[in-house]
Order: structure tokens, then C-alpha cells, then sequence
């Protein structure tokens, strides 16, 4: 299965390759939110390739979310999938976009990958099997301490009602880590961090496609992936920190400093 997400995530990328970085005409689906036609074009091409592999099990996909997830996303298995993650950065020239496609099983991710298509990197991983990049090398977060950690994050600009919260969680995070990095695509953030290129990842309301994937390869190469509360299904609600284990220690002391993060108090 790790193997087939590989394929199918590399398969969507090199349509987003071929489209290039010429900014890509959107249509905006809300304040910040944009698909294109290669994002629709990557997804079918994804969707064939894991309709003929795996023909009898379902996916959730972001531009065709056919699948209600409520139903069918905490007990059953199928596939959910990111053709396009960083569409914002895609439409404006910017190379950070990624390709995500993971497999779940009873809400939890068992095989994934993440393609870059503009930076010719790709990682893969499979439940108990461990994490890889494009070159078979063994991912493993960074071991830095808190104090010299550089995390990475996304603003919940799709939530006004959470920016209060939010914020009140970057200000801690900076009081105990050297720096924060915003690059705009979840799967990237997790694969970095997968790598020990970030020492972790905080953000809110994601939805399952942004994050399975990227998750699995950061516990599979000795992170912790967690929601915000502390518990370990960080796609039921989408609020997730990923990072080393001491890093993750830093978030969580973050998170608990910072209060709440619903309602706009």
C-alpha cells in the first residue's frame, strides 16, 4: 500500500510539474482558498491510479469529497488525498506546494506519501515500517533542544473565530523556541519536520487529506503527533502538533499557557 500511495502521489505530481509555475488561474472557494484546474487535473489522474490498484476501497478527496468522512473516516479504511496542497503558493510562482495521499485505517494513517513537485523530493513511510525520502534514506526528526527548535506553522485564516487563540499559542511557542516558519502547505511542513528539517509543526482545523500522510512519516521517524489537547487523533478535529519529542513537550507547554482557542476572547 505504501508503495501505491508513492505512485499515485508521484503520478499527481508531474501533472502539477507539467503545469509549471506560471500562475495558474483560480477560483476562489473562500477567503484564501483557491482551486485550479491542475488541482482537479491531479486528482483525477490519482483517483485512476488507486481506483485500478484498490478498486474497492473508497477516497476522500479535497475537490471531490464524495466520501462524508463522519461516516466513514473513524472506523473504516480508504484512502484521503491532497492532489494539490498550497494552492495559494501554486496560483503566485511560489515552488512550496506538495502532493499527499495516505491510507487509513480506522481513522488512522497506515501507508502515505508526499510529493514536492518543483523541488524533485519525495517521502514515504508505512505503519511499523518506517519513513523514507526519494533516495531510500531513513527519515528522523531533529534532535535540537526547544530552545534552539525552528517549528513550522499555518494561520487559521479560515477560522476568524480562532485567530485570538491562535495567537496567544505563537507568542508562547516563541517564548520557548528560536524561530517560526509559515510556508503555506501542511504536507511539506510535516515531511520537513518528518526530516529534521523543522523540529515540529502546529496548526488548526486542517482537514484529514492536509495532514494523514505527513503524520504518518513524523511518528514513523521518532516524532509525536498529537491534537492540541494532548490526544492522539489529530485528524478527527484537524488542530495538530508535530514535532520531536521535546519539541512536542514545548508545543504542548505552548498550548496549555495559551488557553483556549475557540471563540474570539
Amino acid at each position: 500500500m505504501a508503495a501505491i500511495a508513492r505512485y499515485a502521489a508521484q503520478a499527481g505530481a508531474a501533472v502539477v510539474r507539467a503545469a509549471g509555475l506560471d500562475g495558474s488561474a483560480a477560483e476562489r472557494k473562500a477567503p484564501g482558498d483557491y482551486v485550479t484546474a491542475t488541482d482537479h487535473e491531479a486528482q483525477a489522474v490519482i483517483l485512476r491510479v488507486l481506483a485500478a490498484a484498490t478498486p474497492n476501497l473508497p477516497v476522500l478527496a479535497e475537490e471531490a469529497a464524495a466520501v462524508d468522512w463522519e461516516r466513514w473516516g473513524p472506523t473504516g479504511a480508504g484512502w484521503v488525498v491532497d492532489p494539490l496542497d498550497g494552492t495559494t503558493n501554486f496560483t503566485r510562482g511560489f515552488p512550496l506546494v506538495g502532493v499527499s495521499v495516505a491510507l487509513l485505517e480506522s481513522g488512522a494513517p497506515v501507508a502515505g506519501a508526499i510529493s514536492a513537485p518543483f523541488l524533485g523530493r519525495s517521502w514515504h513511510g508505512f505503519r511499523g515500517g518506517g519513513a523514507f525520502d526519494e533516495a531510500g534514506r531513513r527519515l528522523r526528526v531533529g534532535s535540537r533542544p526547544g530552545h534552539h527548535a525552528v517549528v513550522a506553522t499555518g494561520f487559521p485564516f479560515k477560522a476568524p473565530g480562532r485567530r485570538a487563540g491562535y495567537l496567544r499559542m505563537l507568542a508562547e511557542v516563541l517564548e520557548r523556541v528560536e524561530d517560526v516558519r509559515r510556508p503555506g502547505a501542511a504536507s511539506l511542513d510535516l515531511a520537513f519536520t518528518a526530516e529534521g528539517v523543522f523540529d515540529g509543526f502546529f496548526e488548526l482545523g486542517l482537514r484529514p487529506w492536509d495532514i494523514a500522510a505527513g503524520a504518518l512519516l513524523v511518528r514513523e521517524a521518532g516524532g509525536m503527533v498529537t491534537d492540541w489537547g494532548g490526544g492522539d487523533d489529530p485528524l478527527a478535529e484537524g488542530d495538530i502538533l508535530a514535532a520531536s519529542p521535546e519539541v512536542h513537550a514545548s508545543l504542548r507547554a505552548a498550548v496549555v499557557a495559551a488557553g483556549p482557542t475557540t471563540g474570539s476572547a
